[in-house]
């Protein structure tokens, strides 16, 4: 064989062996994209069939017209496998877990997916607000989780565009002890302020509990937040980690309130509010403010879900979770089967504490949590930290028993703290009484300032 001829047969060798192994290659990913779409629609199809396929909050909707299949909205959300491909279109797999994060819509290169309120069939209350936060009362203004948005991130832009809208419509010499008052210290209300103090304008921030507002209420080195936010007037908040806990973010906060200069009135409650002309009379636990803009920004953790149950009033009973090491060998259990209830019988069920932890949940399964909780409570249920009892309510509490009826009939239990997450009332007919308007959104798109 000549040089020529041995070129010529080494050459369609490696040709052969390219293109075989290109073939496998391909095939092999083509096996890979087949067995995760078949894993995506077995989840789905389990959602649907539990009755699960219907998400609670802020959710994506994507437009399968639109949609390239690229996959780039499956990769980017925080809370893990909330979107997947299937027939090479983005669908919501595990609806009830979403929060909302929006980080699909901004990584779809088509514009595919848009952010709404409630669904086609399940309609969502939320009060009537414009893209700058106001509400249908001129001059009043609500601005994060109260407008139907939870997250940290959400709760800061809309104090800062709310507080900017408000600061731009004062006018001078209105007679008025503040131009604007915001109730409420959390994210949203931190920020509003922050606005205020950038643009030189007065106000007053009060807050019924404490400075930090719903994220001071969390539960000890609970992580609060993972994608950073820009505080007006300050910029970008930086953390050594992607995961900031309560204590970290409230110990930034305070570093911020030392080097801004802003000024809270802690333990001042919130009674009402009543306009009177061009100016706003408030009335608090303290007395009354008159302001020409308000901004309400107190959340809604204040209003807990309760169980409606006699003696649901006794000290044992509690609506959040704060130092879990008060707790130790106690009788405890959790209603809940969401991430704030998870997260308190994590910390309550550590070994070190010796509790009696037993978990309460109303459907079939875990449907209002992120997968990494449900795995931590289901590892730490078969290392027996903790018990959990499906499709079960609570039917009565006393001074030290609580009974409860589910799929093992009525069963009373010794019962030291009873801890209930079951969501939070949204106050819509507190706000209505102060005039604003709730609408009920049917899969109606968020509206961007």
């Amino acid at each position: 064989m000549n040089l020529d001829s041995a070129l010529g047969f080494l050459s369609d060798h490696l040709t052969a062996v390219g293109v075989a192994f290109f073939g496998g290659f391909a095939s092999l990913q083509v096996f890979r994209k087949s067995r995760q779409v078949k894993a995506a629609r077995s989840i789905l199809n389990e959602n649907i069939e539990k009755k699960m396929n219907e998400p609670f909050t802020l959710h994506p909707e994507v437009d399968p017209e639109l949609c390239l299949g690229c996959g780039a909205c499956t990769e980017v959300c925080p809370e893990g496998d909330i979107l997947k491909l299937i027939d090479h279109k983005a669908v919501l797999i595990t609806p009830t877990s979403c929060v909302g994060h929006g980080e699909c819509e901004a990584a779809c290169p088509n514009h595919a997916i848009s952010l709404v309120f409630g669904t086609k069939t399940r309609g969502m209350d939320i009060p009537r607000i414009t893209t700058d936060y106001e509400t249908n009362v001129p001059g009043l203004y609500i601005a994060g989780e109260l407008g139907g948005m939870g997250l940290i991130r959400n709760a800061v832009k809309q104090g800062h565009l709310a507080a900017k809208h408000a600061l731009s419509q004062v006018k001078p010499g209105v007679k008025a002890d503040t131009n604007l008052l915001i109730v409420g210290a959390g994210p949203a209300g931190l920020s509003a302020a922050l606005t205020a103090i950038a643009g030189k304008k007065n106000y007053i921030c009060i807050e019924q509990n404490s400075f930090g507002g719903t994220v001071y209420n969390f539960p000890r080195q609970k992580v609060v937040m993972t994608y950073p936010a820009d505080l007006p007037g300050v910029g970008k908040m930086k953390f050594p980690r992607n995961e900031v806990s309560k204590e970290e973010l409230l110990e930034y906060w305070s570093g911020v309130r030392s080097k801004t200069g802003l000024k809270v009135k802690e333990k001042v409650a919130f009674q009402g509010v009543e306009q009177k002309g061009e100016v706003f009379e408030v009335k608090t636990s303290t007395g009354v403010i008159t302001a020409q803009k308000v901004i309400l920004a107190m959340g809604v953790r204040g209003s807990p879900r309760k169980l409606g149950l006699p003696n649901e009033d006794l000290p044992k009973v509690a609506y959040n979770l704060i130092d879990p090491e008060q707790y130790i060998g106690k009788a405890i259990a959790v209603v809940g089967g969401g991430n704030a209830g998870l997260e308190a019988a994590q910390a309550l069920g550590n070994p070190k504490f010796r509790n009696k932890v037993v978990i309460l949940v109303r459907g079939p399964e875990f449907d209002r949590c992120n997968a990494e909780n449900k795995r931590i409570t289901l590892e730490m249920e078969q290392k027996g930290q903790l018990s959990i009892q499906y499709s079960t309510v609570v039917k009565e509490i006393t001074k030290d028993q609580i009974v409860i009826e589910g799929t093992k009939g009525k069963q009373t239990l010794k019962n030291d703290f009873l801890f209930v997450f079951a969501g939070a009332e949204m106050p819509h007919k507190f706000l209505m009484g102060l005039g604003i308007a709730i609408d009920k959104k049917f899969g109606e798109a968020l509206r961007k300032a």
